[in-house]
């Protein structure tokens, strides 16, 4: 039987170490709200504020709620963001230098920060952001599947003529999140109806993919986590529940977390399919921080689509990135705590479990969040840990 492994108690701030040689204040851990990109619901802000409060007590640091630019101006806090952040001068408003003053990313233009980035133009000069990189597709052209992004109307058609030579294809709003307003089409007719629906303006600002759609998708996430001394990455596999309208959204994620980078991860796993993905997420990271200069991530998410394409072909590919704090992140937190823990430790696996409406708390597992939203009803949110038997 798998041992379970306990961090420390989310309840207790255990007091930073003191250094008689300096008087300077520990650096505190504090929330912040990224402008114009809030979280959907009141639960996922108090989730970030609790996966916060958890990252302050791994480091050691005091928790000081949500940020205050005149308060924190000068004691350079360790950020929590509620989204990716955008551009140069947020990054020195905050004072972020390395990956170890955040959890999350910073991007230097908003469209690398959303599913934008992963597909190729339609043609060389095709309408695109200023910052935007060719080059970025070259390293990336055996991670991805077929698909185009397009900032514009005729490119989107020209993109779907291309596509649907192959089979059916699917048209995907760059900002929305599981899957949400993504629509599927088998013909030009199809393609026409959904485009009617995107605003000229929005798309020529924003973008929109178009992907070839695959079925039974298998969607594997592989992330990558830098906390302090801490380096940890994983695998896992995402599942479905219903929310308190009987509408299927994310219900969670299961992980297996190794202590160490990529080479870590692909040195614990057989299974061909899931060392594709590995090795996708990686090609798809390198590219873009080699590609768009300015990029600093300290928590990156890759979701890896592997299914049947319409010619009966087994494919995989990356979907998008979330270079922010995710769904997942309380299981990614409760496993550098059980690392921090035990420095023998190698491997666990770690799970966030979310329950909707009165629905049974799953057996083992430690309650992380129980809220009554005003939007989205009761929801509660349970973390699970235990050491990986096959380390």
């Amino acid at each position: 039987m798998p041992t379970t492994v306990r961090g420390p108690d989310p309840g207790r701030q255990d007091p930073p170490v003191h250094d008689a040689n300096r008087d300077v204040p520990p650096r505190p851990v504090v929330v912040v709200h990224v402008p114009g990109r809030e979280q959907e619901c009141d639960y996922e802000i108090e989730s970030c504020v609790i996966v916060a409060r958890r990252l302050a007590a791994l480091q050691g640091l005091p928790f000081e709620g949500h940020h205050d630019p005149v308060r924190h101006a000068q004691r350079q806090p360790y950020l929590v963001p509620t989204d990716t952040l955008i551009g140069a001068d947020a990054a020195r408003r905050l004072g972020i230098g390395s990956p170890q003053d955040f959890f999350g990313g910073l991007v230097p233009d908003g469209f690398m920060a959303t599913k934008a980035i992963t597909q190729p133009l339609v043609r060389p000069h095709a309408r695109a952001p200023s910052a935007w990189s060719p080059r970025f597709r070259d390293h990336t052209r055996l991670a991805v599947l077929r698909g185009y992004t397009v900032f514009d109307a005729d490119d989107a058609r020209e993109a779907a003529r291309r596509l649907l030579d192959y089979g059916p294809l699917r048209l995907k709003p760059v900002h929305a999140r599981g899957g949400m307003g993504q629509v599927v089409a088998d013909d030009m007719a199809g393609v026409g109806h959904a485009l009617a629906q995107f605003d000229a303006a929005a798309l020529a600002r924003d973008g929109l993919v178009l992907e070839e759609n695959l079925t039974e998708v298998v969607t594997c996430s592989i992330g990558l986590l830098r906390v302090g001394t801490l380096v940890a990455t994983y695998y896992g596999t995402q599942r479905l529940t219903a929310n308190n309208r009987g509408a299927e959204v994310y219900g969670g994620t299961a992980m297996h977390v190794v202590r160490g980078g990529f080479d870590a991860l692909l040195a614990r796993e057989d299974d061909p399919h899931v060392r594709m993905a590995i090795g996708q997420a990686r090609s798809y990271e390198h590219a873009a921080l080699q590609e768009y200069p300015g990029i600093v991530l300290s928590r990156s998410n890759y979701d890896v689509a592997q299914g049947i394409d319409s010619q009966g072909n087994w494919c995989s590919g990356v979907l998008e990135q979330s270079w922010r704090l995710g769904g997942a992140s309380p299981a990614e937190v409760v496993a550098l705590e059980a690392f921090a823990a035990d420095p023998s430790l190698q491997a666990v696996r770690s799970e966030v479990i979310e329950v909707f409406g009165n629905g049974d708390a799953p057996a083992d597992a430690t309650l992380l969040l129980d809220a009554d939203d005003p939007r989205a009803g009761r929801i509660r949110k349970f973390t699970r840990c235990t050491e990986d038997p096959d380390a």
